[in-house]
């Protein structure tokens, strides 16, 4: 998504972060064996079929003939003055039954299909790829280029990985026009987990891109399926310790473009080349906030520390190490560490669910439990990509609008939540959109991917990430 877009439909990013594990608590994982660790759990709701409501009953009894006339009269007039004053732009659209057409099977358990209904900002087209999880043959998975700080058009993430089909994924760092001399890293924003590996976590939310949060939502939201292949909205915090002999501290992030302020990060070589040097710049609650002037970076490899820096560097991040970057008391916890001295880190993604994600996309929740969130925008309209969970997990959507311009067409965030919802979704995330919303797919027996919408700008737009539809024997 642009800067441009961002900023007229939503001012500036959420400035609330949603707390980090404290090192300090009983409720060290099993798994790491080291010392406590606390977790932010989040109770895991899932949610059955809808199911409809049946009206309150009439005091006195059933409703008398002359009861019910009068009743519908009143319902006809209030409607007749909606539909007088209602402009356009205010007017909610009943956008729950698009019309579909061109059916196309791709495999088994695959459709794809386009539509078009009427909205709040004129007519939306859009294209849909409905995916039966219980299919023995199909599976969904991350598609990436290969780094954290890598892009690549959709249609080209998906011919790396022979993929049926395709959506492009999360918002990321696409621009530091608010920092000068500063790169972008491109680096996704939410937690990414591809094939069961764990690659990244959250950056604070408010160094997030994308529209601004609503209530009971954070940058550690995803989309995942577990390997039970059943899908789920879940929420996937980080769990790390940093084990030194002066003791032990937190580890606050992990492979992120924004590390929060007093923390501690972790970059593995699954981030890349990029300059760790954005990981310092803005606040929790700020993200165009000047850069960090405390700073100080650790390389380990083999659980001992080789070199220390007074900045953070840039450059590949060899096979076996990882560099760990301070900003203000985080940087005072690494300084003590010279060349030689021995050092542990541990680290995991925990979501709120017994099963592990195999696959996790971050993703903006606009639909829980059948129900729209409260909050969403109802007046910006803008190119959207969304994924919806229904038959309880057991069936995907994936859907992109076609794009004119980067705003001022499409749905809004209140309309896509609607649309899903009319399309058969229980749970929804809003993904990536304007220039960056692609779908793809790839007919039987053809070797490339075709892009089936109609992407905002000239060309596909290099994302970091995407989801995928592939198909094993």
């Amino acid at each position: 998504m642009c800067r441009a877009r961002e900023i007229a439909e939503t001012g500036r990013t959420d400035p609330r972060r949603s707390p980090r594990s404290s090192l300090l608590s009983l409720h060290w994982q099993k798994g790491f064996g080291l010392l406590p660790l606390a977790t932010s759990r989040v109770s895991a709701r899932r949610s059955g079929p809808l199911r409809s409501r049946r009206p309150p009953s009439h005091a006195g009894g059933r409703p008398g003939p002359r009861h019910r006339v009068r009743t519908a009269l009143i319902v006809a007039a209030a409607w007749s003055a909606l539909v007088l004053t209602a402009s356009p732009a205010n007017a909610v659209a009943d956008v729950s039954r698009p019309q579909r057409a061109g059916v196309t099977r791709l495999a088994p358990g695959v459709v794809y299909e386009t539509f078009s209904l009427p909205a709040s900002h004129g007519t939306a087209h859009g294209h849909l790829l409905t995916v039966d999880l219980d299919n023995d043959h199909v599976r969904v998975d991350l598609l990436r280029p290969g780094a954290a700080d890598a892009r690549a058009p959709v249609s080209r993430l998906a011919d790396a990985r022979g993929a049926v089909a395709a959506v492009n994924g999360d918002f990321f760092n696409i621009s530091e026009s608010q920092h000068p001399g500063v790169d972008p890293t491109f680096s996704a924003v939410g937690p990414a987990i591809a094939g069961g590996r764990q690659l990244k976590a959250a950056v604070p939310d408010g160094q997030r891109f994308g529209p601004a949060l609503v209530p009971g939502t954070t940058a550690e939201d995803v989309l995942g399926i577990g390997a039970d292949h059943v899908a789920r909205l879940d929420r996937l915090t980080l769990q790390g310790v940093i084990v030194t002999k002066a003791g032990a501290s937190a580890l606050d992030g992990l492979n992120e473009y924004a590390l929060p302020v007093d923390g501690v990060g972790a970059y593995t070589p699954a981030w890349g080349p990029a300059s760790r040097l954005r990981a310092t710049c803005g606040t929790d609650t700020d993200r165009g906030a000047a850069c960090s002037a405390d700073t100080y970076e650790v390389t380990v490899h083999g659980d001992t520390v080789t070199a220390v820096s007074a900045a953070p560097g840039k450059g590949a991040i060899p096979r076996g190490s990882v560099v760990l970057v301070g900003r203000e008391a985080g940087a005072q916890t690494l300084r003590h560490l010279r060349p030689g001295d021995r050092v542990h880190i541990r680290h995991r993604l925990q979501g709120t669910g017994d099963d592990p994600l195999a696959f996790a996309v971050g993703g903006y929740p606009i639909l829980r439990d059948g129900v729209p969130l409260d909050g969403l925008n109802e007046t910006v309209a803008a190119t959207r990509t969304a994924a919806g969970i229904g038959d309880d997990g057991h069936r995907l959507y994936l859907l992109a609008l076609d794009g004119g311009t980067e705003s001022g067409a499409g749905l809004t965030l209140g309309e896509l939540a609607r649309l899903l919802l009319g399309l058969g979704a229980e749970h929804a995330v809003d993904l990536d959109g304007g220039g960056s919303s692609t779908l793809v797919t790839r007919t039987p027996g053809s070797t490339h991917s075709t892009v089936r919408n109609h992407p905002t700008g000239v060309a596909e737009r290099p994302v970091p990430n995407g989801v995928g539809v592939l198909l094993t024997p």
